[in-house]
């Protein structure tokens, strides 16, 4: 199931990941974000020799703080482990770090954290502030609403995954990489690699079409599911070979009769600039 998200500080992407009910960040994100070190794992390395407390308080924690974790994070290569900590142990970290910058990341950072807070009471206001991030980075109204009406499609089909047998995060990449061949005739990371994509999310540079024929693939899949009453990940994952395959059915016969393949180099960009479609 994708939990990875980024967060946006003054221009750079910082990965922050759910893990019991909290916002806990990439540690190296942080400090490339605050220091614009090219190394930030060898910077946080010579940090935590010239400062004892924050090194005892990675290595074993303390009165309020619980050391990092390493938890799954989407990185180019997919999923990875890696050096996470929650709001209170970067608050911590960035003390740490002398940068102009340490001061508005600390209001940011508190920002971030009570949002969390929010929308574990009233889970619409994540969906708001998702479609607010959207709108703020340029894509249009009605790109949006499929954007939306796709994530939401693909909640629904992961709560289904986690019900009938689904566990690893290796799971839930197998049956979205089934559903992706059959749709598009490639798997997530050979669409990316497609695109020229890196650490960007797939989903947010594909176009209208790609959109749509993601949310039937998936959407088949869990009707599908539910007829079938489905248990087990074989049978899940022969499921989202049929559902995708149903989605691939349908672009055939798109690209047969408009004369061009919907799967391409194209990328679906937010403006920083001008074009939103850019090759």
């Amino acid at each position: 199931m994708e939990t990875t998200k980024i967060a946006l500080f003054k221009g750079k992407e910082i990965r922050k990941t759910l893990y019991q009910n909290g916002w806990w960040f990439v540690i190296n994100d942080v400090i490339e974000a605050l220091t614009g070190s090219n190394d930030p794992a060898q910077y946080f390395k010579r940090m935590k020799k010239r400062d004892n407390e924050l090194a005892m308080l990675i290595f074993q924690g303390g009165v309020q703080f619980v050391p990092p974790l390493m938890l799954d994070v989407e990185t180019t290569g997919g999923m990875q482990k890696m050096n996470c900590w929650n709001t209170e142990g970067v608050f911590r970290l960035i003390q740490s770090i002398p940068s102009p910058k340490a001061e508005p990341f600390k209001r940011w950072l508190a920002k971030v954290g009570y949002e969390r807070v929010q929308e574990i009471e009233d889970p619409e206001l994540a969906a708001k502030r998702t479609r607010l991030l959207y709108k703020l980075k340029g894509y249009p109204e009605d790109w949006i609403e499929k954007r939306m009406r796709g994530i939401a499609i693909r909640e629904e089909l992961t709560d289904e995954w986690q019900k009938r047998g689904a566990r690893a995060q290796k799971d839930y990449e197998i049956l979205t990489a089934e559903i992706s061949k059959a749709s598009f005739g490639v798997t997530p990371s050979e669409y990316k690699k497609l695109k020229g994509l890196k650490r960007e999310n797939l989903r947010d540079h594909m176009d209208d079409f790609e959109l749509i024929f993601t949310m039937l693939g998936e959407r088949a899949t869990t009707e599908i599911h539910r007829t079938e009453d489905s248990q087990g990940v074989p049978k899940l994952r022969s499921d989202a070979k049929s559902g995708g395959s149903i989605a691939g059915d349908a672009r055939k016969q798109l690209e047969k009769r408009i004369g061009r393949s919907i799967v391409s180099k194209q990328n679906y960009l937010p403006p920083s600039g001008k074009k939103l479609l850019k090759k």
